[in-house]
């Protein structure tokens, strides 16, 4: 078993889970750093105002900041071909709407590309992963506010412009279908209620007031953007390929029932397809419009011209994360899962991980061969996959994490059926392939990475990397092309 000549292997961070150095190089303050750190029973917690008493693990988080050069030179070991990371838009422009970018954020990604060039690793890179300027929030209310729109497209001309001939795989924004659910609301869309920006308090992110209205008009100027965004970048060098990130949650209906079988359709399509549809194909689906009056949406912001953009700014390709499957039922007894994304009713063939999600590799192949007939035309790259778990440093040294081995093996074996099936897939880089701060719990305890880093959720520890046994494991896995799981 071998894959495609070419095939991207390589792996994944975002920068407010790795880099930390939240204030410096003249960074302005973030979304991402003003939630604090959490656990799988206890929710992260958010404030307008830094409070001098919390953890935020964004802060520091593994100090990427200043470790990148031997980093990189742990995932060109590993032997990489591509490394996914995201730009902090708040390193490039602090406020969002500066007149001037900042020449250090600029100066810093210069050297990061420069070190993954030099290893012959390829940068993919994601403009916005769950954060944007903080004084975005405050001024417009994010991207409730159509001018941020236009901040976001200056912000992508900046650094195509800059890092072209260093950086041909882009990314507009991370996993933007997160902006359906309530979840979305903060870190991806920035739409926060003037109550929720005047009261200083820490509250869950839960508790922030939702308004759907407005999350989906938020959510529209965002495809307007990615639009913008990709013409942009064919502009500036034809060679650029933009793509899109989708945070895919395959579904299934828990029985043959019929009824369970339509809702599975329904969630399906608004939480899986709705976004894609948009940004591969370049129009809003006719699902989407009926549900949108059905849920009581005003649709009318959604203009010719905005549908012109979205036409002419069509996505290169198509990635997603994938790290587990939902059941979907009408009953309102069946047994639900206590650790999915978004929930769902208990799958009772499939194990799952010690935070409680469903891990499903076969549903891997499902969900690569179902995107292949949905988008037939354009490449696709699994960008997320990974296992969380709490991993131990023995005595001498070594962490032995087989687990997390059975666990990729498993989802590469079914990406390599999926490209027996005729999928026209051309990467895969894991989530995370060094431990960084969990997006769900804020913790450091969730690991991820072939790569340990002696840091914990005290926010102690010396920082030091240490390779695990599944290091070596991938190592030998991209070596051969995938051919060697053992």
């Amino acid at each position: 078993m071998s894959f495609p000549k070419g095939f991207l292997w390589g792996g994944a961070v975002a920068a407010n889970q790795v880099e930390g150095a939240f204030q410096e190089g003249g960074k302005g303050l973030s979304t991402a750093d003003l939630i604090t750190g959490g656990s799988v029973s206890s929710p992260r917690l958010f404030s307008p105002v830094l409070q001098s008493d919390c953890y935020y693990p964004s802060h520091d988080a593994i100090d990427f900041y200043h470790n990148y050069v031997q980093d990189i030179a742990l995932f060109a070991e590993m032997g990489f071909k591509v490394f996914r990371l995201s730009i902090a838009w708040s390193r490039i422009f602090p406020n969002g709407d500066d007149k001037e970018p900042n020449e250090a954020g600029l100066d810093f990604y210069d050297r990061v590309f420069d070190e993954c060039r030099k290893h012959g690793i390829e940068p993919l890179v994601t403009l916005s992963h769950y954060e944007m300027p903080w004084a975005l929030v405050q001024r417009y209310r994010g991207f409730h506010d159509r001018h941020t729109i236009d901040l976001f497209v200056r912000y992508a001309k900046t650094v195509f412009a800059r890092y072209h001939s260093k950086v041909k795989y882009w990314l507009t924004f991370n996993e933007i279908n997160s902006a359906v659910s309530l979840m979305g609301m903060y870190g991806s869309l920035g739409v926060l209620q003037p109550e929720d920006l005047e009261n200083d308090e820490l509250r869950p992110m839960y508790l922030l007031k939702d308004q759907p209205q407005e999350r989906f008009e938020a959510l529209h100027n965002q495809f307007v953007a990615s639009a913008l965004a990709v013409q942009a970048a064919h502009e500036i060098d034809p060679d650029l390929m933009v793509g899109c990130m989708i945070s895919h949650i395959t579904m299934y209906p828990l029985t043959c029932r019929p009824t369970d079988i339509l809702e599975c359709q329904k969630k399906d399509r608004i939480t899986n397809k709705f976004c894609s549809d948009v940004m591969v194909r370049g129009e809003y689906p006719s699902y989407m419009m009926r549900w949108f009056r059905e849920a009581g949406i005003d649709s009318s912001y959604i203009t010719d011209h905005d549908r012109q953009i979205l036409h002419a700014g069509k996505v290169d390709f198509y990635t997603f994360s994938y790290y587990m499957s939902n059941c979907v039922t009408v009953q309102t007894d069946a047994e639900q899962t206590t650790g999915n994304l978004l929930g769902g009713a208990k799958n009772p063939y499939l194990k799952t991980s010690d935070w409680g999600w469903q891990i499903d590799p076969e549903g891997l192949r499902y969900t690569l061969n179902a995107l292949n007939d949905r988008y037939p035309h354009i490449p696709l790259m699994v960008v997320e996959n990974g296992l969380g778990a709490d991993d131990t440093v023995e005595s001498d040294g070594s962490v032995h994490d087989p687990y997390r081995i059975d666990y990729l093996r498993a989802h590469i074996q079914a990406m390599h059926e999926a490209i027996e099936d005729g999928v026209n897939l051309i990467g895969y880089t894991t989530w995370g392939p060094i431990d960084l701060v969990s997006i769900s719990t804020g913790e450091m305890k969730k690991r991820y990475g072939f790569v340990y880093v002696d840091r914990y959720d005290d926010n102690s520890g010396s920082g030091a990397r240490i390779r695990k046994d599944s290091f070596r494991w991938y190592q030998k896995v991209i070596a051969s092309n995938g051919a060697d799981l053992s």
